[in-house]
């Protein structure tokens, strides 16, 4: 039975801002007797930030909602993760992570329901952003970017590391942008993830949600950046069933087996939000030859025309030298050494649609000699 409403963070942010890294750090900060859970989704159909996070703590609940379904309207997978994950891990703190292709106010709508009120106490909504990005127009004028600022409590400036000379120009920038979108009132704080985590973020970690959700008669924020509006529709409406035909806190967790083909592999697809993702899923017998693998992300990471077409790259892979982190966003390339995994996996998401069989078959190609024999 719950009898305090659980603190729960939203943590969202565009692709590639460093979410997950942010959580990892958050998850450090975790008192010795309080359990945590979080909840990631993200826009591809095969879950890779859970593998990221790496976390064998003790206190410590992840899981995951793949496919976009997080931020849909009817919002039945979500709901159905967050009564199982309550259910399951009893935490003292959720921190939710939504996709950064995805529209935030939905899961605020959600945790904001009725049913809700005596069992989820919403918290600070933080917002992570790269400053060097409001230069760009695929991230400037893209509407779920915009809505994203639109409900944060807490702005986080996020890699001013790399800001360099132009720190302080693109912090004034970044103000200015907040201000054509009417968020001249929200708090930034800057934050890179060599350093700890300041206090005044902690601080706001704890405060209640102050943001009103501006609704319009579809049910859509509608933020306005000069002639810019965007009422932001789902594209991952389920309809049909309802909430209240479920149990809210039933423990039974129905998990949905991946059906791997007669080569262990498994490949899901996904599009929506102008942006396309294919990801793939190796059986645990199957390992990768380390150098062959970078190779094969140097050579999609590395083109001249990489920027045009590839957005992400992320990937927990079983390899010759052990199990590897992989993260490449903006030219931004990252390699970790992970403790452990269930299987192998790697997810591209692109702007264009592009030959998702070729790829393929050369990933495959990366797979040791050992192991491709089999399939």
């Amino acid at each position: 039975m719950i009898i305090k409403a659980i603190p729960t963070n939203i943590i969202t942010g565009f692709l590639g801002v460093g979410k997950t890294s942010l959580i990892k750090q958050l998850l450090a900060t975790k008192p010795a007797d309080e359990t945590w859970a979080v909840l990631v989704n993200e826009f591809g159909e095969v879950g890779i930030d859970a593998g990221l996070l790496n976390s064998s703590d003790n206190g410590i609940q992840i899981r995951e909602v793949a496919g976009g379904c997080m931020c849909c309207a009817a919002g039945v997978p979500t709901q159905v993760a967050i009564n199982q994950l309550i259910a399951k891990a009893k935490p003292d703190r959720l921190l939710i992570e939504p996709t950064g292709l995805g529209h935030p106010n939905e899961i605020i709508k959600v945790l904001s329901a009725p049913h809700y009120q005596n069992v989820i106490s919403l918290r600070s909504t933080l917002c992570l952003v790269d400053a060097r990005k409001i230069h760009d127009p695929r991230y400037r004028e893209h509407a779920n970017f915009i809505q994203q600022l639109q409900v944060a409590d807490v702005i986080i400036a996020t890699k001013s590391d790399l800001y360099d000379a132009e720190n302080t120009k693109l912090l004034y920038e970044l103000q200015t942008y907040l201000s054509h979108i009417e968020r001249t009132d929200i708090p930034v704080v800057s934050h890179t993830n060599q350093q700890p985590l300041p206090s005044a973020l902690l601080n706001y970690l704890n405060q209640p949600r102050r943001v009103s959700l501006n609704i319009s008669s579809n049910g859509g924020i509608v933020p306005k950046l000069g002639n810019l509006t965007t009422t932001a529709p789902s594209l991952f409406r389920t309809g049909g069933s309802r909430l209240s035909e479920l149990s809210l806190f039933a423990e039974g967790a129905i998990e949905v087996a991946l059906e791997f083909d007669a080569r262990g592999i498994v490949r899901k697809q996904n599009q929506g939000e102008g942006c396309f993702s294919c990801g793939w899923v190796f059986e645990p017998r199957q390992e990768f030859d380390f150098d062959k693998l970078m190779a094969f992300i140097q050579r999609y990471t590395q083109s001249s025309d990489v920027g045009q077409v590839l957005l992400r790259l992320k990937a927990v892979m079983i390899t010759s030298e052990g199990i590897a982190g992989f993260n490449w966003i903006d030219h931004e390339f990252t390699v970790v050494e992970l403790d452990d995994t269930l299987d192998s996996r790697l997810e591209m998401i692109t702007v264009n649609d592009v030959d998702w069989d070729e790829i393929e078959q050369q990933l495959l190609a990366c797979l040791c000699s050992l192991c491709s024999s089999n399939g």
